[in-house]
């Protein structure tokens, strides 16, 4: 090995990134007629963060990290089973999405993945990845929720601020929003038991660079396990638009997952700051009698008259709606439309 390689790779080591041929593999979902799991091949990735302190600069550099990525565009990903092989080419940003039919029926709960990287002409894998998807119990409920400013404090209207945080704080020092957690573990048992909870969806435009520190904050305080669809992956030149991504795409990934639980009642939930009413709003109106009821927590003035008006107008499709600023109101709304039944 040359000294500047050498040089390099003692770099990549304190930075805790790694140079080697990555597949990362996200949660993903299924049922009795399809799975998709989605994930990423990455040419330079960052490792999981060991250490959670206090220090400005760790946490800048940790956030830096995690913007450290290379995709690998146009790779061969491929999963196999018993029976299948299933091929994806990945996209230009290294994105994959896997869909196939099960074998045989699943039982509800996670269940494990194994993703290769292959090149064309061998069959042997150059890298695996590991992750997991839910086919969720047979429940009345399914939850949709955003994540920025719905139950993570995130600023993500104001783009100064919302870079400060992540730079300055980590996923053990982030706070949710008070009571948010009780009231979200309330809906997974909403109408079923803990043993059988409703699954949740969290689908956001923040990237998915963030997918393991998004995670970790959830995991950290109690938020409901789930699947998470982020938004298009970002370089480091691109840190300064995190969370920035095209909203309206979040309507399609929630549309997906609509269609993938036809028998299921939606539980909407988001915030003020960006375009939640509108997507939540158009949802209600393009699938009556599968939601359930929408909650939107009062972040930004500016925009109340405007998401006032789309609350008005879910609600006049016959759709509860609740527009609050503390938990503790959607908690009570959750109550009084009798959605915190257990049976």
């Amino acid at each position: 090995m040359s000294w500047l390689k050498k040089l390099r790779q003692n770099f990549l080591s304190y930075l805790r990134v790694t140079d080697e041929l990555t597949v990362r593999v996200y949660k993903g979902f299924g049922n009795s007629e399809q799975v998709v799991i989605y994930g990423h091949v990455l040419r330079l990735a960052p490792l999981p963060r060991k250490k959670y302190r206090t220090s400005f600069w760790v946490n800048t550099l940790a956030l830096l990290r995690l913007f450290m990525v290379r995709p690998v565009g146009g790779a061969t990903v491929r999963l196999r089973s018993q029976t299948q092989d299933i091929r994806f080419v990945a996209e230009k940003d290294g994105f994959f999405r896997l869909e196939w039919k099960p074998e045989e029926a699943l039982a509800p709960g996670w269940h494990s993945v194994e993703v290769d990287v292959i090149s064309t002409n061998i069959d042997e894998p150059l890298a695996t990845g590991t992750g997991s998807f839910l086919v969720p119990n047979t429940t009345r409920f399914a939850c949709v929720s955003d994540i920025d400013d719905t139950f993570l404090i995130s600023h993500s209207s104001n783009l100064r601020k919302r870079l400060y945080v992540l730079f300055t704080e980590n996923a053990y020092t982030r706070d949710p929003f008070e009571d948010v957690v009780q009231h979200y573990q309330l809906l997974a048992q909403a109408g079923t038991t803990e043993e059988h909870p409703n699954p949740f969806f969290y689908v956001s435009s923040s990237e998915w660079n963030l997918y393991d520190y998004i995670q970790t904050f959830c995991t950290r305080n109690g938020i409901p396990d789930g699947v998470f669809l982020l938004s298009q992956i970002k370089g480091l030149h691109e840190v300064w638009k995190t969370g920035q991504g095209k909203h309206m795409t979040k309507f399609a990934r929630i549309v997906r997952i609509l269609e993938a639980f036809p028998n299921k009642e939606f539980i909407l939930l988001g915030d003020d700051t960006q375009e939640d009413p509108t997507i939540y709003g158009s949802l209600v109106e393009h699938f009556p009698n599968r939601i359930h009821c929408v909650y939107l927590r009062r972040i930004k003035p500016e925009n109340e008259a405007r998401t006032q008006d789309m609350v008005t107008k879910i609600k006049s499709a016959g759709v509860s709606c609740c527009y609050f600023k503390h938990s503790s109101e959607a908690i009570q709304h959750s109550r009084s439309i009798g959605l915190l039944t257990h049976v």
